[in-house]
């Protein structure tokens, strides 16, 4: 287990499932029915289908279980006050916090973060491009479930959770399982019957990638490893943190 940093933690507080700013544009499909009613049911199946009909299929079951044990080596590995990026049903949050450890989920869907709020985790509807609390002061911030594709763009995420976490802050990043994928694609949110959703541009990173892209931004690699099947990268911050 990592060795907690002493930064102070952020103030946390009540949070609301209201954004400060109206969401981009791309990020409601994240709110459209096939993925609220997958939450609410607690299983799939749900898909990411790209333009030519490919269909990446989403773990909504996995997500909706309590923390495997690849989940529990990455919370293991997290340092003092902890930023879930794309919560999701919160199942990280809320084992954070029933260790006593400060969290908050940030996720674009009303569904997501009223799921979290019920597992007793903290979490905030918003994009984490928003501003959000504690800017600067997070000593990790979590990228689980190929949540590095947000936005569509590695590069511009990476900057953003720079000026997320504390100068030396510690990214911990799920990646695509197979090393030689690298790929930045538009795709909607659909179920086996419904109509997808709006499209929304979403990237997919084997580890190689993510580690070309990270160093090219200034940050550096400080583990790579595999559990189950699934594979993980932790990142060191820059030393000066990027504006948020």
């Amino acid at each position: 287990m990592s060795r907690a940093r002493t930064t102070a933690a952020p103030p946390l507080g009540p949070q609301r499932t209201t954004s400060a700013r109206p969401l981009p544009a791309a990020d409601p499909a994240w709110s459209a029915d096939p993925y609220a009613d997958a939450l609410r049911a607690g299983r799939g199946p749900l898909f990411l289908r790209r333009a030519d009909g490919w269909l990446l299929p989403l773990d909504v079951e996995r997500w909706c279980a309590e923390p495997d044990p690849a989940d529990l080596e990455v919370l293991g590995r997290c340092e003092g006050a902890v930023l879930d990026v794309g919560c999701g049903p919160g199942r990280l949050v809320a084992a954070l916090g029933a260790q006593g450890r400060r969290a908050l989920g940030v996720d674009v869907s009303e569904a997501a973060v009223a799921h979290t709020v019920r597992r007793g985790g903290r979490a905030l509807r918003a994009s984490v491009f928003d501003p959000l609390p504690g800017t600067g002061r997070w000593d990790t911030a979590l990228l689980m479930d190929g949540n590095i594709g947000i936005g569509g763009d590695p590069a511009a995420l990476l900057h953003r959770m720079a000026g997320v976490l504390t100068a030396g802050g510690l990214l911990l990043a799920e990646t695509v399982p197979y090393p030689d994928v690298d790929e930045r694609v538009t795709v909607r949110v659909t179920g086996p019957h419904d109509t997808p959703g709006a499209p929304f541009p979403w990237a997919r990173l084997g580890t190689p990638a993510l580690l070309r892209r990270a160093r090219a931004c200034g940050w550096r690699a400080a583990d790579r490893w595999s559990t189950d099947g699934r594979t993980f990268v932790a990142l060191r911050a820059p030393a000066t943190g990027t504006a948020g």
